[in-house]
This record gives structure tokens, sequence and C-alpha cells, in this order.
């Protein structure tokens, strides 16, 4: 049901581990008492969050456990300080979760997204799943019908078919508008939770240095259809610089590359 979440009490990955020993190492857990029907990776893109982290785990790890979900949790760190790229990493969570078991759906979370009620089941659906559409951020509506950002889910299969995430999306905003344009284009819909169960609360921060309003995300979105055919899964590059299980978590730190220049204004 309801849970009460709140970013105010001292957390430690030592109290996080001590509250979660059925978890095992690279943030692993498989239910003793049920056969799940899916595998589930847990990705989040990352950079400088080390404090927002440890709450996610504390309260997602118990969350996830209770709702009997086999899966593992893969934290995609960027490094460098070049220009962030949310949707960029995902693909490459997608990428390497698969060369570690044999996942069959793929939750991708910010960092900073706790959910308010455990009936918000972390699997994945007959079509692609949006989780988070009840923010505290935006009084707890849906900013606007199409919004996909978040918290979302997708199959495998529903995940190839869309050719994965686009990873031209370099800095704040558009990539999760694009991606619910991919779904539409290919011939399906974004199911929901009831809005009583698809609550969330954001842990509060600045907006990382970085990761500015990208300004050619509105021209990018209107071209979706021409470009997602080119840009995704298919031709995602990255260099892997390492790979550390840790008890709670599996860190996977990569170099994405930084956004072509910006053409110059004649």
């Amino acid at each position: 049901g309801r849970l009460l979440i709140e970013f105010s009490s001292l957390m430690s990955m030592e109290r996080v581990q001590r509250e979660n020993p059925n978890v095992t190492e690279g943030g692993k857990y498989t239910p003793r008492d049920c056969r799940p029907r899916q595998k589930v990776a847990i990705i989040i893109p990352f950079r400088h969050r080390e404090h927002h982290l440890k709450y996610w785990l504390h309260y997602l790890h118990p969350i996830l456990r209770r709702q009997k979900i086999d899966y593992g949790i893969y934290i995609i760190n960027q490094l460098g300080e070049d220009t962030f790229n949310r949707a960029k990493l995902l693909n490459v969570g997608y990428t390497e979760a698969l060369k570690d078991a044999e996942y069959d759906c793929f939750i991708f979370s910010d960092v900073d997204l706790i959910p308010m009620d455990d009936r918000n089941l972390y699997h994945c659906y007959d079509q692609p799943r949006h989780f988070a559409i009840a923010m505290d951020k935006f009084g707890f509506r849906l900013p606007y019908a199409g919004y996909f950002g978040g918290v979302s889910g997708l199959s495998k299969k529903q995940f190839l078919k869309i050719n994965g995430f686009p990873n031209e999306y370099w800095g704040w905003g558009g990539e999760d508008d694009d991606i619910y344009n991919r779904i539409t284009l290919n011939g399906m819909k974004v199911s929901r939770p009831d809005v009583r169960i698809g609550r969330y609360r954001m842990i509060k921060h600045e907006r990382d240095k970085h990761n500015e309003p990208n300004p050619q995300r509105f021209n990018k979105i209107q071209n979706t259809k021409n470009t997602m055919r080119k840009d995704g899964i298919s031709s995602l590059t990255y260099r892997l610089v390492s790979i550390k299980k840790y008890p709670l978590y599996t860190n996977i730190s990569v170099e994405i590359g930084k956004p072509p220049p910006r053409p110059l204004r004649g």
C-alpha cells in the first residue's frame, strides 16, 4: 500500500546493506518462494549523485522484494564532465545488463524518484509502461498527456521494436518525448498505473552542472519518424571503462563521448 517516504534521516550504505541481507553481490535478488515470470534489469543513468543513490537503494530494495521481482540493479555512470546524456546511458545499460544475465524486462529509472506505493509493480506489461505518472514536483498530476519521463519500463521485444532510445539528446530534456513518439509511431500505446498508485516523491536537488536544457530538443522531437531507424540501439557506441559489483548494485562506468559542435549561425 501507501508508503511514507522521507529524505531527512541520515542514510549510509552500511545501513542499507544491513537492511538488505538477502540481496546478493551486484544488487541481485531472486524470490525463493515463487517462480517469477520475468527477469528485470533496473537501469539508472548516473553522475555525481551518491547521496540520492543511498536513499534510492534504501527504499527500492525492500519494495522490489515485497513485489517478488527477480531483479538486478545497474548504475550507468557517465565519466568525465561533458554534457550528460540520459537516453544514451540507458542504451548502454540495456546492452551491458544483457551481457550479465538473460533479462527480458528493463526498467529505466532516474535516481531521484521513489515510488510512494508498493502496488506500483516494477515489471513489464503488454505495452510499454510509464510508472512515474504523479510526481510531487508536478502536484501529483501528469504534466502532459504524452509525458514518459522519470521511470519507464519496456520488455526486450518492445525496446528492440523502437530501436531502443535516441543517442543524440545531449543535456536536459526531450529524450523522453522522443521515446514516447517511437512507441506510438510503432503502433504501441503507453500503459500506466492508476493515478493513486503511480505517485512518486522526488529527492530535491539543483539541476546538475553539464545537464543544461538542450536547445535543439524541440526540433529533434518533431523529427523522430526520420531519425529513429538510424539513431538508437543499432548505432550505439561507447567505451566501457569498468564494471564493479557492489553488495547492493552493479556500477558500470562508461565514456559516451560528447555532443557534436553546434553549427555557427551564419
